[in-house]
């Protein structure tokens, strides 16, 4: 396994023996999801619509409340930053 840095565009480079133990290949398609904190990187197989239907069954929220949330996290941890600066 490796650790990647995430550059100033928001990308990483996944590691070589990570995209060779998961079959990664340029092009290849991977979906992102974030459950307690914890993001998880998966090769998308197929229909990326038909994979992620039924995601928001088990959640207490909308994916529009979901996204209201994240982003009113992410203002106050901006905010916090500005005031410490």
């Amino acid at each position: 396994m490796g650790i990647s840095k995430i550059t100033r565009n928001y990308q990483l480079t996944l590691p070589k023996d990570v995209r060779k133990i998961v079959g990664l290949r340029e092009g290849d398609e991977v979906m992102l999801t974030v459950e307690n904190g914890k993001i998880t990187i998966t090769k998308s197989v197929g229909d990326s619509i038909r994979a992620t239907a039924g995601i928001w069954k088990d959640m207490k929220e909308t994916g529009e409340e979901y996204q209201r949330k994240i982003r009113k996290g992410w203002s106050r941890r901006l905010k916090r930053i500005y005031e410490s600066n």
